[in-house]
């Protein structure tokens, strides 16, 4: 029995890859259904930006009734926003763009940023201002937007002055890509997940 086991250990140890900080190891899973998960794995997958440039794992907590949120490395996602499906790949790919900004954005970037994006404060430093004011969201917003441009995001903008429609999608995703050296993903591609 022991002999099976540490076969199997060493199997497994074989064929899945250890997460490696700085690698890019994808999503990791704290609650949610499957079908919950598959949405956010589903909504990543979608979009064309490189999530894999983000170093090390972003664990998701998966909460019925929490509000979606991200700090660096972990976000919080409404288990029934997930269980709308597609509707919620909008919701994800923004909570993610978070982490964007707070793993691969330095100071003088997120300056340059309000600048081109709007806003009155990068990040909820000054308190009570409208969503739209802050220029973290903005980011966001335009960077789910951008890198899927899709019919169904529900960060499509409804106007000129919308969150999400700061900068063009494309003039967006190459400044994306020379602040973080992340090209947009021609085809949506397999997201590894833990």
């Amino acid at each position: 029995m022991l002999r099976g086991a540490a076969v199997l250990a060493a199997t497994v140890a074989v064929v899945v890859p250890p997460a490696t900080p700085g690698a890019g190891s994808g999503p990791v899973f704290d609650g949610g259904t499957i079908a919950e998960r598959q949405v956010v794995v589903s909504a990543l997958e979608a979009s064309a930006f490189a999530w894999s440039v983000l170093p090390g794992a972003i664990t998701i907590h998966i909460v019925r009734g929490e509000p979606s949120r991200s700090i660096p490395h972990e976000i919080w996602l409404d288990a029934d926003l997930l269980d709308a499906g597609r509707f919620a790949w909008g919701v994800v790919q923004h909570e993610y763009a978070h982490q964007v900004d707070y793993l691969l954005l330095d100071e003088a970037q997120r300056a340059s940023l309000l600048t081109r994006l709007g806003g009155r404060d990068w990040c909820h430093s000054v308190p009570g201002l409208a969503h739209s004011d802050y220029g973290c969201e903005r980011f966001a917003s335009t960077l789910a937007w951008s890198f899927w441009p899709s019919p169904d995001n529900s960060m499509r903008p409804a106007g000129p002055r919308d969150e999400s429609a700061a900068m063009p999608p494309r003039e967006f995703r190459a400044l994306i890509a020379r602040l973080t050296g992340a090209p947009a993903r021609r085809t949506a591609g397999t997201l590894r997940t833990h």
